[in-house]
C-alpha cells in the first residue's frame, strides 16, 4: 500500500469513527467474534456482498450507503449485547439473525448500551475487546510485538500486556485480565 492509499484509508476510518462511533473494521470484527460468525455470514445477514464488507472493514470504503444495512448493523449490535449478557442463547441468536437479515428500515446507527453484568459493570470480554481494538487501531500486530520485545528487558509486565492484548487471541486476553483482578 502506497502513502496515498494509506492516507485515504486513515481518512476513511476517521470518517467511520465520526459516523458510526468507531471504524467499521473494529465494529464488524466484534460482531463476528461476539456472534460466532465469519465474514461471509456477517455479509449475508447485513445484506452486503462479501467484497463490500471487506472494503468497509479495511477502510477502502468509508460509508454504508444502504439505510437498511445500517439498521441491520444496529440490530446485530443489540443482539450481541444480549448474547454477551446471557439473555439470548446461541440458538436464539441464530434465529434472530435470520430475522435481522429480512428486516428493512432506519438510517441512523446509534450507540448501544454496553453489555453488562448484573452489577452494571461491562463484561470482561467487552473490556478486553475494547482494549484490543484500541491497541490494534494504532499499530499492526507485528509492530506491537516489536515494541513488546523492545520493552521486555526493562518492563516485562508491560511487554506481556502488549503481546497478549495487541497480538494475542481474545480468550488469552480474557484469561490475562481475569488473572490480574483483585
Amino acid at each position: 500500500m502506497d502513502a496515498a492509499q494509506q492516507e485515504a484509508t486513515a481518512r476513511a476510518r476517521e470518517l467511520q469513527r465520526s459516523w458510526y462511533g468507531e471504524p467499521l473494521g473494529a465494529l464488524f470484527r466484534r460482531l463476528i467474534d461476539d456472534l460466532g460468525l465469519n465474514q461471509a455470514r456477517l455479509a449475508a445477514v447485513l445484506g452486503l456482498s462479501a467484497p463490500m464488507l471487506s472494503q468497509l472493514m479495511s477502510g477502502q470504503r468509508a460509508k454504508i450507503g444502504n439505510p437498511a444495512v445500517v439498521q441491520r448493523v444496529q440490530a446485530l449490535q443489540e443482539l450481541a449485547v444480549q448474547v454477551a449478557d446471557g439473555s439470548v442463547s446461541a440458538a436464539e441468536a441464530t434465529d434472530r439473525m435470520d430475522e435481522v437479515k429480512k428486516s428493512q428500515g432506519g438510517s441512523v446507527l446509534t450507540s448501544t448500551a454496553q453489555p453488562t453484568t448484573g452489577s452494571g459493570a461491562p463484561t470482561v470480554r467487552r473490556v478486553v475487546r475494547e482494549i484490543q481494538s484500541l491497541l490494534r487501531s494504532v499499530a499492526a500486530a507485528g509492530d506491537i510485538i516489536d515494541a513488546a520485545d523492545s520493552l521486555a528487558p526493562a518492563h516485562p509486565e508491560l511487554a506481556e500486556f502488549l503481546r497478549v492484548y495487541g497480538a494475542g487471541r481474545t480468550a488469552d486476553a480474557v484469561a490475562h485480565y481475569e488473572s490480574h483482578q483483585n
